[in-house]
This record gives structure tokens, sequence and C-alpha cells, in this order.
């Protein structure tokens, strides 16, 4: 048997009403609720789906957290090594399951993956930045850019992330199954939680982003058909209206809990002499305290903060899966409607350099304001446009055009919602497999099912 699946990130159940395609897959087969893992963020679900395992068992604790060995944050890791636990392409293997895995996060080194790609920057001794992928073999990405052209990196993250991101991803599928016809297929397709995070979920641009998504996935599931692969559709997790930022880290800022460093460029968190500090995540965040004396007052300083739903101390994170070594001391749930919002310095005159840029891996927590152009530059394309001028020129640069005003964001996720239809979705091709929900730590085996394996 052969399988393609495809994460169609942000998808919702009531999503599928403007998805004549993915509606259909549904129809013909089954539709089910899908009951994600805390929490909620790509890279923790992802690892979910393809170890079995929560959070505690596999290690993805989210999208980044504290290396404390390094005293560092560091976020958007790739390596395969990180998550613990054997991966569904590893368990297919065994069967002779050839795996081509497509912008699926942990990409790189992945064992018994034969072909694989992810987004993998170029940066400069002068610091430009270029796009750039890292792929196995290494001439796949080279073939795949030289036909379709080259990778939209700045569609893929950044104010302009879009369709053209999706689009290229789903070109490459196309052009790998064309040219490998792999057993298994795991594709990526990232635009629609971009606009569902910039404009709210039930946005009439987001409604748009859906139909547009649906159109990309038509072409997926005409090529699987072809083939004879079953197909699975489903989301790592849905979004809600977002309402309020919170800002932890000013608040332990403030108190004296959280350091920075005064730096020629702003000011800089210093982890390593923090006392407490929260890596925020969406709407969850890991908090290191460095003092055990210190666990019980911080937690009352951050149980009391508007916009706080929980916080949970190590037995509590066993509650839901989270309870691992990697996880803060303390790990805050947002209430409906708030996330956290990574900003930790108190006067936005010593802002860090990095602050008004897209920079995903400077940046000690998780960002969404890098979906925007500072909506208070007069004429932003222009100052774009002058700053390429001086990269092409061989100069330094400085993108500095995203805004630090959090309240711009109008969706989220992370949380574990009550309500079905805001939550992620399983689709399937193969009606015999139907379920009233499926769970995130079901997927593995269900696809290991589904190939017969």
């Amino acid at each position: 048997m052969k399988l393609l699946v495809v994460i169609a990130v942000g998808l919702r159940p009531k999503d599928l009403a403007h998805a004549p395609a993915l509606r259909g897959l549904g129809e013909a087969g089954f539709v089910a609720p899908l009951d994600t893992v805390f929490p909620a963020v790509t890279c923790s679900v992802q690892a979910t789906f393809l170890t079995g395992l929560l959070p505690s068992g596999h290690g993805a604790v989210g999208n980044g957290w504290y290396f404390r060995d390094l005293a560092q944050v560091m976020l958007w890791r790739q390596n395969n090594q990180l998550v613990h636990g054997e991966k569904l392409y590893e368990a297919a293997a065994r069967r002779g399951v050839r795996t081509a895995k497509l912008f699926w996060w942990w990409n790189m080194y992945a064992p018994r993956v034969t072909w694989s790609l992810t987004p993998r920057p170029e940066y400069h001794a002068d610091g430009l930045k270029k796009p750039g992928l890292y792929s196995e073999p290494p001439e796949l990405q080279a073939q795949l850019q030289q036909e379709l052209g080259a990778f939209p990196l700045f569609d893929f993250w950044g104010p302009k992330a879009g369709i053209a991101s999706t689009r290229w991803i789903a070109d490459s599928a196309l052009a790998v199954l064309a040219r490998h016809d792999p057993e298994l297929m795991l594709v990526y397709l990232p635009h629609l939680d971009y606009d569902h995070q910039r404009f709210g979920p039930d946005d009439a641009r987001s409604v748009q982003a859906v139909r547009d998504l649906d159109a990309e996935c038509a072409r997926l599931l005409a090529a699987a058909q072809a083939r004879n692969a079953q197909v699975v559709v489903l989301s790592e997790y849905g979004i809600e209206a977002a309402t309020t930022p919170v800002f932890l880290n000013r608040l332990l800022h403030e108190q004296g809990l959280l350091r920075v460093q005064e730096t020629s460029h702003g000011q800089l968190l210093d982890c390593g002499a923090c006392r407490a500090f929260a890596v925020a995540d969406h709407q969850c965040a890991h908090v290191y305290v460095r003092d055990a004396a210190d666990l019980s007052p911080v937690r009352k300083l951050l149980a009391a903060a508007p916009g706080v739903a929980r916080v949970l101390d190590r037995a509590q994170q066993r509650e839901l899966g989270i309870d691992h070594e990697r996880s803060g001391e303390l790990v805050c749930v947002a209430a409906p409607g708030c996330w956290f919002a990574y900003n930790y310095w108190l006067d936005e005159a010593r802002r860090p350099d990095f602050a008004p840029t897209v920079d995903i891996h400077r940046k000690p927590g998780y960002d969404p304001a890098e979906l925007f152009l500072d909506p208070k530059l007069t004429f932003p394309k222009l100052r774009i446009a002058t700053t390429l001028a001086r990269k092409l020129l061989g100069f330094r640069y400085l993108m500095s055009v995203i805004p630090t005003d959090s309240s711009l964001v109008r969706g989220t996720h992370g949380r574990l919602y009550d309500d079905d239809a805001a939550g992620p979705v399983f689709v399937c091709s193969d009606r015999r497999l139907a379920q009233d929900r499926v769970a995130a730590t079901d997927v593995k085996a269900l696809c290991l099912s589904l190939l017969g394996a």
C-alpha cells in the first residue's frame, strides 16, 4: 500500500465547509475531530504524530526550550535526534517502505527517510541571509529548485508569508512523487496558519486562505488517487481568536527575577543569571526557575497575572503529559483568547536590535508579530527596497520593519480546546478505519495500518 499524509496547519472541522476537495475526501472516507496534545504547537504535535508518544516521552516540549547546560534558549531546531522514540518512518522501513518527508519538522538526519527536504537559510559572514534548503540526498534540493525555481523562503515565514510557499511545497511533492514514487509521502502545507494568526480564524481573508489551501490539496489528492494511495489530511492544532497578549517576562523583570545584559545593541535576556524567566510559545510558557526557594513565590506571582489560566508544577505537568526534564519548573497555560508574548524589556528604547526584524533564532520565544509590517512605518515597502539595495551593494543591513506591538495578532493556539469546531481535524480516505475521534498519539499506528505495515 501507499500513503500520502498532509499536514494542513491550522485546519479546523468547520473550515471544511469552504474546502470542497478535502470535504469530498472525508465524505468518501471519514472525518473526525483530532484530540491533540499540550502544548498544541508545531514541533510538539508533529513529534507525537511521528512517535505516538506524549511530550513527556518524546521530549519535544514546545517549539523550543531552555538548554540549561548551555544557558541558552533555542527554538526551531531541526535535528531528528532531539525527538526520542521510534518514528513512523523507522517502523515502516522495517517493512520495506521508502519515505519522502517534505517540510515536516525534525527533518534533518532522520534515519530511514529516503528523500527529505526542509528550509535551511544561508547565513553569510557579511550578515547576508539568503533562501536555502537542506535535502537528502543533497542533490534533491538543487534538482527541485532548478525545475521549480528558488524556494520562496520569505513567503514561508515573515510579512510575506502566504500561498506561494504552500504552492511551491505542493509542486515539490508532485515532482518527488513523479520521479521516485515513495510508498510513504509526508507533506507540510503551512500558509493557512499564517492568515488565521494575522486576521483571525473566521475573517474573510482566512476563509479565502482555506479555499487556496484546498486547491493545492486537490492536486495532491489527484496524484495520490492515480497511484491508488490512501490519504490522510490532518492538522496539528486549531486556531482561536486572539484578544490579549500576556507579558510574563515583563512581570518577572519588574519583580527583579529576570536579568538582562546592557549592550550596544539593546538589552539581551541573560538566561543564566535569571532567577526566573519564561520561554513564551503561543498559549504555553515554560518558566525556568533557578532556585527552589523562588518556586512558590514565582508561582503565586504568575497565577495572579491576568490572562493566565493555570500554572503547573511538575506533578500537574504529568496530567498533561509534559513532565519532562526539558520543561520549565513551572508551565503556564493561557486563558481563552490570551497568548504569551516573549517581550522582556521594559523600555522600548532599550529593546534588542533584532526585535523589529524577522529573527526566529535569536528571539527567546515565538513572535507572531513577524507576520506583520510595522503599521507605524510611512512607506514600509520603500524602506524594504532601500534596505535590499544596501544588501545588493554588499553593505550590512538591518531589515527592521516588524512591529513590536503584539496587539496586532488576531489568532492563537496552544491550549486544549473544549470546542471541537475550533480544534484540529483528521480526514482519511479509508472508511474502514472510521472513528468518532482520533487521538494524536494514535496517528502513527493508523498510518502504519494504512500502509499495511
